[in-house]
């Protein structure tokens, strides 16, 4: 990287209104494109559960990437949320997951992000998730497991060397709530327990909207920082809202 490139980063909790709650997110803001293994370090030693990298000179839709610790994703939304929280506006971002399209208005964000609807697989996930299940299910990343209650998603304790070794090594959790809860785990990425997942949102927001008759849903991740998701289903096309709060501002020396 360019030692006399002064590229920005920020802190920001993403999909909550308050500080030290919702996902911790890392923005970096580059001057131009950046080397994959470089942004793979700067990941690494935010130790964040993914760190974005957005090019803000860029005419037309900005190049934005995503990185766990230990691997680049091809979608993240509360990466994104923050990223549009420190950009501000109306922005089209060219990504691995195609354009996308985000908008920050009122003190709310909105992404436009594509659906995944989960297909039942009926598989046995046992090993890893040791609990009766309603139905078990694939994403196009993520194992997909309705439990029965929201008490059985708050107190799982899925296996997750077992779950690092099968297919992604990734799992959503869910219940019906007061729409639906759910909890996401991605030990295949470097992310053990992610709090707040705005990509498993794109699933399960279609599963739900097809369960409980609308297209306009609330989801609560329940994880122990916790954190608010508002959805809304347009065909094959899914509407996160949520909100963000910048933690701390600086610059990259590297």
């Amino acid at each position: 990287m360019d030692p006399s490139a002064q590229n920005e980063f920020h802190l920001v909790d993403a999909f909550t209104d308050q500080a030290f709650a919702g996902n911790p997110a890392g923005v970096v803001v580059l001057e131009q494109p950046a080397d994959a293994g470089w942004m793979q370090q700067v990941a690494a030693e935010m130790k964040h559960s993914e760190t974005a990298f957005v090019v803000n000179t860029a005419e037309g839709a900005k190049p934005l990437r995503w990185f766990t610790p230990t691997d680049e994703v091809s979608l993240c939304g509360h990466a994104t949320i923050a990223v549009t929280h420190v950009l501000g506006g109306h922005q089209v971002y060219d990504t691995l997951s195609g354009q996308l399209t985000c908008t920050k208005a009122d003190g709310w964000i909105e992404m436009d992000f594509p659906a995944d609807p989960p297909v039942e697989t009926g598989e046995d996930l046992s090993p890893i998730l040791d609990l009766p299940a309603k139905f078990t299910g694939r994403a196009r990343e993520n194992f997909f497991v309705v439990l029965e209650s929201a008490e059985a998603v708050q107190h799982a304790q899925p296996d997750l060397d077992a779950l690092r070794a099968t297919w992604t090594g990734r799992l959503i959790i869910t219940a019906q709530g007061d729409d639906f809860v759910s909890r996401f785990f991605g030990p295949g990425v470097g992310v053990d327990e992610d709090p707040v997942t705005g990509s498993a949102h794109c699933s399960l927001a279609p599963y739900w909207a097809g369960q409980l008759g609308k297209t306009t849903l609330v989801g609560q991740q329940i994880s122990a920082r916790g954190g608010t998701v508002r959805t809304e289903v347009r065909d094959d096309r899914v509407l996160l809202r949520g909100q963000a709060v910048t933690v701390a501002s600086g610059e990259l020396y590297v």
